[in-house]
C-alpha cells in the first residue's frame, strides 16, 4: 500500500428508527466510496439514539445474521475499502459493550475494540453514567492496514486517556480512530484539543468522527468530525451539520515528525514505563 490513504469521517444524523439508521449508514459509505475513499468511518451509536435507556434494546451480537453486522459487511465487500463503524453488543452473559467493528474490503470482521473507560458526565447542564447499563471493555489491539501501517481504534471518551494511545503507538500504529460523540457542554472545549493532544503526544494522525448535532435530541452531540496530522495540526474539520469529511493523508508525516522532533526517542524507560496488563 502508497503512504497515502483517502479517508472519510461519515458525520450523519441518528434518529430513532434503527433500521433507518443503519440504511442511512450504508447510504453514506457507499458516498464515501463514490468519492474516492480507500477508508471510511461511522461515529459512535450511529445504529441507536445515544442514551443509556437505548442501549439494551438497539444492541446486537456482533456476528453474521444480524442487521447491522451484514449491512455493514456487504457495505465493505460491494465497495471494497475498509471500514471502523460502532455498534452495540449484547453478550450470551447479558453484558452490554459499547463496541466499534473494524471490517476489511472484502466484509470480514478484522477487529473489535470494545470502549474501555465508560463515560461519566456530572454537569448541571448534562448528567450521563454510561456505567448504569454497559460493561468496559478490557483489551486494545492494533490492526493491520498493510504491511507497513497499523492503526488503534477507540471510543469517544477513550480519548481523555493517554496511556491507551500510547499503548497503541508502542504496538506501532501510523494513526488512531476514535468514533465519538462529545457534547455541547465538553465538544467545545475539549473535542479538538483532545485530538491535537493525543495527534501530539503520539506524532501520528488522529481521527475523530461524531454523529451530525441535533438540537431536538435528548442528548445533543457536538459534531465538528476531524483530522489532526502528526503535527498537531487540524487539517479537515466538519460543521455540526450532516455531512462527509474527505481528507488525503501521507504517513511519511509521521517519520519525518519523529525525526525532526525526536520525543518518542526521548522517553525515559529507566524512569517510568507503561505495560499492558494483559487478561
Amino acid at each position: 500500500m502508497s503512504s497515502k490513504l483517502r479517508v472519510t469521517l461519515c458525520q450523519m444524523a441518528v434518529g430513532k428508527e434503527k433500521s433507518a439508521n443503519i440504511a442511512k449508514a450504508v447510504s453514506m459509505l457507499t458516498e464515501a466510496a463514490k468519492r474516492g475513499s480507500e477508508f471510511a468511518v461511522l461515529p459512535e451509536c450511529f445504529n441507536c439514539p445515544y442514551g443509556t435507556k437505548y442501549f439494551d434494546e438497539y444492541s446486537e451480537p456482533l456476528a453474521a445474521g444480524n442487521p447491522t453486522f451484514d449491512a455493514i459487511s456487504n457495505c465493505a465487500k460491494e465497495t471494497k475499502f475498509g471500514l471502523s463503524p460502532v455498534a452495540f453488543r449484547k453478550k450470551k452473559n447479558g453484558k452490554l459493550y459499547n463496541s466499534s467493528m473494524i471490517f476489511a474490503p472484502d466484509g470480514t470482521l478484522k477487529g473489535v475494540h470494545r470502549k474501555v473507560h465508560l463515560f461519566r458526565l456530572n454537569t448541571e447542564a448534562v448528567k450521563f453514567d454510561e456505567g448504569e447499563v454497559l460493561t468496559a471493555g478490557d483489551t486494545a489491539d492494533a490492526i493491520t492496514l498493510s504491511d507497513d501501517v497499523k492503526f488503534g481504534v477507540a471510543i469517544c471518551f477513550d480519548i481523555r486517556y493517554p496511556f491507551l494511545a500510547a499503548h497503541y503507538q508502542q504496538q506501532g500504529t501510523s494513526f488512531l480512530v476514535y468514533p465519538g460523540a462529545f457534547n455541547m457542554v465538553t465538544g467545545p472545549i475539549h473535542w479538538k484539543l483532545s485530538a491535537q493532544a493525543r495527534a501530539v503526544d503520539n506524532q501520528q494522525y488522529v481521527f475523530l468522527c461524531s454523529p451530525a448535532r441535533d438540537t431536538s435530541a435528548e442528548y445533543v452531540a457536538y459534531g465538528h468530525s476531524l483530522i489532526a496530522d502528526p503535527l498537531g495540526n487540524v487539517i479537515a474539520e466538519a460543521d455540526e451539520k450532516e455531512g462527509f469529511v474527505d481528507c488525503d493523508v501521507d504517513f511519511a508525516l509521521n517519520a519525518t515528525t519523529r525525526e525532526r522532533i525526536p520525543i518518542l526517542k526521548g522517553v525515559r524507560h529507566d524512569l517510568y514505563d507503561l505495560s499492558w496488563k494483559k487478561k
